[in-house]
């Protein structure tokens, strides 16, 4: 394997990690934030919320039992 595709698999280990859905789901509110910042909101409060909103849905779908 090439150092590239090393390199490439390694920095995909270290966003997406175990769960894909929660790194869409920061991706989108950091496109978010900056949408809202060029309209010229301060939306400095959304990403801590978007934060604790994915770390919720993640430890409730983690916790469980019928998954």
């Amino acid at each position: 394997m090439s150092f590239v595709a090393r390199a490439g698999e390694a920095i995909w280990n270290f966003v997406v990690g175990d769960d894909w859905r929660i790194a869409l789901g920061v991706a989108v509110a950091i496109a978010l934030v900056a949408g809202l910042v060029q309209l010229g909101v301060n939306a400095w409060w959304l990403m801590p919320v978007a934060v604790l909103g994915l770390l919720g849905w993640s430890v409730r779908r983690a916790a469980d039992p019928s998954r």
